[in-house]
């Protein structure tokens, strides 16, 4: 059976969504996304989404297609049109479709709104079993990767380079320091138990499930620096983890060839999933 997916105020199959061929964000990836995690039919952290889905809109002068209160119901009809337990809705917002110019189409052009849900087998485990592999890159993005924008090309190409290599995902370097991987925030833990990841800015995404994890941190008396790291700090730490609303938090095991640690999924890591998806699942909508 096929998805119904939220399209410009209609839910209709996923094989009669429609959207024009002119739309910007098909045409200047002139758009913003979010994506909300579901367990157990909740909807993990939205309220976080929300904030910077609102952030994004603002920073790209994109038009609200709704309020937070009608977003959060046509997540919640999803749910339940589709049976979703596990999984994702993803939601983007593009600035309308108009004839092609760079210049913005005029005032009043309605944005662009879809939302769609993606399953996810089985219940999600408190326990990371299995850590990631990742490769360096260059970090070839443009500089407002804090804006969530459709702008995933060159993260696709660096997932596949690392593919390309037998490993399971990237992290991007910038003036020798690791910013983030494809999709999600990246941390080492320190021989002293130090956890340590980079401050916001510009350079990296926001990320919601970040949040979420220096919170839990801070409650359970880890100590965590906000800090750029290098590769080489990185391959000789004791732990190195990655988090996002759909990897929650995963060990790192191996960066450029070389164990982190034991070469296994650490403590400080598997500690923090199981916090975070407590707290998620506690608190989830």
């Amino acid at each position: 059976m096929s998805r119904i997916v939220y399209v410009n105020g209609a839910y209709v199959p996923e094989e009669e969504a429609k959207l024009s061929i002119f739309d910007r964000g098909l045409l200047f990836a002139d758009a913003v996304y979010e994506v909300t995690a579901v367990i157990e039919g909740k909807l993990l952290d939205f309220p976080g989404h929300m904030a910077r889905l609102r952030r994004s809109l603002a920073e790209l002068r994109l038009p609200s297609p709704a309020t937070d209160e009608e977003i959060l119901a046509i997540h919640r009809e999803l749910l339940q049109r589709n049976a979703l337990t596990f999984g994702h809705i993803y939601l983007m917002v593009t600035r309308g479709a108009a004839d092609r110019d760079f210049v913005w189409p005029k005032e009043g052009t309605p944005p662009s709104f879809v939302l769609f849900t993606q399953g996810r087998d089985g219940v999600e485990s408190r326990e990371a079993r299995d850590g990631l592999r990742v490769v360096s890159v260059p970090d070839l993005r443009w500089a407002r990767r804090d804006i969530k924008t459709v702008q995933l090309l060159y993260p696709s190409l660096a997932k596949m380079e690392a593919k390309r290599q037998g490993k399971d995902d990237a992290w991007m370097v910038e003036d020798g320091f690791v910013t983030e991987g494809t999709s999600n925030n990246a941390y080492i833990v320190t021989e002293s138990g130090r956890i340590v990841t980079r401050a916001l800015s510009n350079a990296i995404l926001h990320g919601i499930t970040r949040a979420a994890i220096l919170r839990g941190a801070a409650e359970a008396g880890l100590e965590v620096e906000e800090r750029p790291f290098t590769l080489a700090e990185a391959q000789g730490a004791r732990e190195a983890f990655v988090t996002s609303a759909g990897a929650f938090v995963t060990p790192v095991v191996e960066i450029d060839g070389l164990p982190v640690g034991d070469g296994a999924p650490g403590p400080i890591a598997r500690r923090l999933r199981a916090i975070y998806l407590d707290e998620a699942l506690r608190t989830g909508l």
